[in-house]
């Protein structure tokens, strides 16, 4: 599969990157009007037009710079449409219409294209030409005030959730249309949004609010909103998560906690039971979880089958073995950054198919990308190249220059 990607920063490139882990040829659309991608000049670890955080969204990946805003541009674009299977962008909800990267602009080359939008609002609706970000969307969508302790500020979440759980969900929507296409002969727009996103994942609290009026708040210690125990724990030395989700494991939580009396007490029998009487429940339960360390606190949890984590640092998470069993680090070399090490795609596919490579340079692939899709020539590139449709080779960019 082969998909022409006219996307940036985060939640596009993020969702592209599953399809290429997984096989799929993404080639990357940047704009040499502003450097490409964004993304290849957020710091810390910036070379040039390049940056680690640009390589943890584009590795294995290949690069066009085409202006596809000059007629010259759209119709080498047009020539390279004809044989791929998608197109896909992450771009304010108003522009893929101008650009004319919708279905109904570029069914006439290719019947079967499947266009993918992710935009901050979508491509209809009062808001479309409205910019939007992972952290306005969270603030939008009731995600922060879902988040931290009652009487905390509302909180985002540690990482960019709604952009990409967004941009899984554009790949989702990106493959369906290509299978509905190959069936049919016949293409169409994925119409995706980061608005749509983090409302779609608001899930349960939800439906309790739209069904029953029932408003969802902030919870201490990140407990569950309807299930106790199922929170957080301070031990001795630090923090764990205990998860009580079914009735069997509240029964050997209590084994483990040597409290096997808690069983019979009638304040305690059931779910509901718990959650009606959960302050004092956890009145009973907090102090007993601080009087032991993480470690013991872990070795009795797993000898009793309760489902339990302690609360780690990233660095822990990925140096964890496990991690590496997994398959979930993936590694290549690199000029400038030297042995980099970004995380796996989770989507395991049969055996891997697609050897770690690292995300392209600007404009590194145009020449092949445009004999091989667009069946152009030698003469006929070198004309592009000298009249600045695909920016300025040679040199390197105005963005380049700043960001060094």
């Amino acid at each position: 599969m082969t998909v022409l990607a006219v996307e940036q920063y985060g939640a596009g490139p993020f969702g592209t990157l599953h399809l290429a882990e997984l096989g799929a040829k993404v080639i990357k659309i940047e704009d040499p009007r502003h450097g490409g991608d964004v993304g290849r000049y957020v710091p810390p670890y910036t070379r040039g037009e390049d940056s680690l955080f640009f390589q943890t969204f584009n590795h294995n990946k290949a690069s066009l710079t085409l202006d596809i805003s000059q007629p010259s541009g759209y119709a080498v674009f047009l020539d390279m449409v004809r044989g791929v299977d998608a197109v896909y962008s992450n771009l304010r909800g108003d522009i893929p219409p101008k650009l004319r990267l919708r279905y109904d602009d570029l069914k006439a080359v290719n019947p079967a294209i499947v266009c993918v939008s992710l935009s901050g609002f979508g491509m209809s609706g009062s808001r479309a030409s409205q910019p939007a970000y992972d952290y306005v969307l969270q603030a939008l969508a009731g995600w922060m005030e879902l988040t931290g302790e009652p009487d905390g500020a509302p909180t985002k979440t540690g990482i960019s959730l709604v952009d990409y759980s967004a941009g899984i969900l554009s790949a989702f929507a990106l493959l369906a249309g290509v299978h509905a296409a190959r069936r049919d002969g016949v293409g169409m727009d994925c119409d995706l949004s980061l608005y749509d996103a983090a409302l779609s994942m608001l899930t349960y609290p939800a439906t309790w609010w739209l069904t029953r009026g029932h408003l969802v708040g902030r919870t201490k210690l990140s407990a569950h909103p309807s299930l106790v125990p199922f929170q957080n724990f301070q031990t001795s030395d630090g923090w764990i998560v205990v998860s009580c989700a079914k009735e069997k494991f509240w029964r050997q939580l209590t084994d483990a906690l040597d409290r096997p009396d808690l069983v019979l007490d009638e304040r305690f029998v059931d779910f509901a039971a718990r959650r009606r009487n959960s302050q004092e429940l956890l009145a009973i339960l907090t102090p007993i979880f601080t009087q032991q360390p993480t470690t013991i606190w872990l070795q009795k949890l797993a000898q009793h089958g309760v489902p339990h984590a302690p609360i780690r640092t990233l660095d822990q998470a990925l140096s964890d073995p496990f991690t590496a069993e997994r398959g979930m680090i993936l590694e290549f070399d690199h000029p400038e950054f030297g042995r980099v090490r970004v995380p796996a795609t989770a989507a395991k596919v049969g055996p891997r198919r697609v050897t770690p490579s690292p995300a392209p340079g600007l404009d590194s692939d145009h020449r092949t990308i445009l004999a091989e899709l667009a069946g152009y020539s030698p003469e006929r590139i070198a004309a592009l190249e000298g009249d600045g449709v695909l920016g300025s080779h040679g040199e390197p960019s105005a963005t380049a220059r700043e960001a060094v």
